[in-house]
């Protein structure tokens, strides 16, 4: 498709809207960052993120979430990931200084929760050091496909039943901190397993527990969908977890926008999606519920613009203070920004 690439600018910019309720505040709990290029999703930096929450929505703060970007090339391997925060560190100073955009308020890093809790502890403080006050909490995710058609696939069995990743996940809470993932559905049961086993810990459930709709599972979306329902229903019964509202324009989601010669409007996502969010919003209420963009990796599907006026589409019948909740308080709160 030469310039009209899926994701490159001026396919995203072949659909432009007005932007809906300009004024709202809104923290962006969710991106990436990176310096080196990435197969999928290629380079990612500071001026990239400004490029797409200055597009026009009051995007005041942004979470940066891990993505194995920056880490330590040497050292011992349990270390390797406070590389990530200490760069992102750099970049945020740096955003802090940018006088009217948006500024990276928090640093969600890596850890592996399956070390034992001395090691564990290490690694914590030495994100706390580098973070220089903005780190917030860990990520270890738990996707798990065998079926090899996934753009994005776990290639690992699920930990999150395994007895030392639990206790992992209870020394984040203890500690303060919050723990956010991402699965496939199928991982949702394991996932409501693991919520059940860490009550203490603020846990923050990405991308509504991505549905999948490609390869194996293409044509499978009201099965699924049915599923993942009840799923997340079970979930919202856990007090500690959090929902995030986002992250389902991914190729892997199946919804087939990154194949098109222009990239959705935002009625045609409200239309898609609108029974994901508003099941997850009334199963969570929007006290528990904060929306994410998941850039630049939903930016394969498409643009940042789209995005939020879609976000703002989808909850216009809420109340002003439902509504700031889940683009700006629930996020406030649960990373302390």
């Amino acid at each position: 498709m030469g310039s009209l690439e899926p994701g490159s600018e001026s396919w995203l910019a072949s659909v432009t809207e007005d932007i809906v309720e300009p004024g709202r505040p809104i923290i962006d709990t969710h991106h990436h960052l990176w310096e080196q290029p990435t197969p999928l999703w290629g380079r990612y930096v500071l001026q990239d993120l400004w490029r797409d929450t200055g597009c026009g929505h009051n995007v005041e703060k942004t979470v940066f979430i891990d993505c194995h970007s920056g880490y330590r090339s040497d050292g011992p391997d349990h270390l390797k990931p406070v590389g990530e925060t200490q760069y992102v560190a750099g970049v945020a100073a740096e955003s802090a200084a940018g006088e009217g955009k948006a500024t990276i308020a928090g640093i969600v890093s890596h850890a592996d929760m399956t070390l034992d809790e001395g090691r564990l502890k290490e690694v914590l403080a030495a994100h706390e050091e580098a973070g220089q006050g903005l780190f917030r909490g860990i990520r270890h995710a738990g996707p798990s496909d065998d079926t090899g058609t996934l753009s994005n696939p776990g290639r690992r069995a699920c930990p999150y039943g395994r007895d030392d990743f639990r206790a992992g996940v209870r020394t984040l809470g203890e500690l303060g901190y919050t723990y956010d993932t991402w699965h496939f559905f199928m991982q949702n049961r394991e996932y409501l397993d693991l919520a059940r086993s860490a009550t203490g810990t603020t846990m923050i459930l990405d991308h509504f527990g991505t549905p999948l709709g490609v390869g194996a599972y293409a044509g499978r979306q009201d099965e699924i969908f049915a599923q993942w329902r009840e799923d997340i229903a079970a979930i919202a019964q856990c007090p500690n977890v959090v929902a995030k509202l986002g992250g389902m324009a991914m190729p892997d989601n199946g919804f087939g926008w990154d194949q098109r010669e222009r990239p959705p409007s935002s009625d045609e996502f409200v239309s898609a999606q609108w029974p994901y969010y508003m099941h997850t919003i009334e199963c969570f209420g929007p006290q528990r519920c904060m929306f994410e963009s998941n850039f630049p990796v939903d930016r394969l599907s498409v643009s940042y613009q789209v995005l939020w006026n879609a976000f703002k589409k989808l909850v216009a019948d809420f109340s002003e203070e439902e509504k700031h909740a889940m683009f700006y308080g629930t996020a406030e709160r649960v990373y302390r920004l």
